[in-house]
């Protein structure tokens, strides 16, 4: 990380923002001398995918995006890291001692906390903190299940719509067929067809699939387009 500068250690604003950190050991109060906030440009790349992790981000002011990053170019934003809030990939990395899986660029000028990996394995014995980071831990799982459900199925569902549309009302295929059609695997193909069942679009029997409202499957996909 660069384009960074230390400033006083703000007791009253951390505890404010992450209270678990009153009872961890050593205190705070101890670090004063050793642990300086840091004021970081707008745009700064934190850190990046598959790299050691140089320590434990925690925001006092700004914001972090955190992205996975494809060969092609293409980037996908995983969640942000705002003040009070903890980052799941730095943690993730630090539990378990291997590379970061995500990039972290402030999206604003920040002051940052950065806690290096061998205090925060000792704060994290404390059990205020460590409810902390696993709690993190739940609420991350959640906002990326969402962002799965969006990528996966959101975007794949208008494509398999129009992968049945032009086929007739009877459809002699297998899930793994189309599947294989939409560059996709098995089991998502049969969740949306289950959904679209439930919706009352199609009929699901053994390698067959019955078109029953084929209206409904063209207004799905155009309201994507719209």
């Amino acid at each position: 990380m660069s384009s960074a500068t230390a400033t006083a250690l703000p007791m009253a604003q951390i505890l404010d923002l992450y209270p678990s950190l009153a009872q961890v050991q050593p205190a705070l109060s101890e670090l004063a001398d050793v642990l300086q906030p840091m004021e970081v440009p707008s745009d700064t790349k934190l850190f990046g995918e598959n790299t050691a992790c140089q320590g434990f981000p925690l925001v006092l002011e700004g914001e972090i995006k955190v992205s996975r990053h494809s060969g092609d170019g293409r980037s996908l934003e995983l969640y942000r890291v705002v003040p009070g809030e903890l980052c799941l990939v730095s943690s993730a990395c630090l539990f378990r001692a291997q590379p970061l899986s995500a990039a972290g660029v402030t999206t604003k000028a920040s002051r940052l906390l950065l806690i290096k990996p061998d205090l925060f394995k000792r704060w994290i014995e404390t059990p205020a903190f460590r409810n902390d980071v696993l709690g993190l831990f739940a609420e991350r799982m959640a906002d990326l299940t969402a962002l799965v459900d969006a990528v996966a199925f959101h975007r794949l569902d208008r494509r398999l719509a129009a992968a049945l549309l032009g086929r007739g009302q009877h459809i002699n295929v297998t899930h793994q067929m189309l599947a294989d059609e939409l560059g996709t695997v098995r089991e998502i193909v049969t969740r949306l067809l289950r959904r679209f069942e439930r919706e009352g679009w199609v009929a699901l029997g053994r390698e067959q699939i019955q078109i029953v409202n084929s209206v409904e499957l063209r207004q799905l996909i155009n309201s994507h387009l719209n």
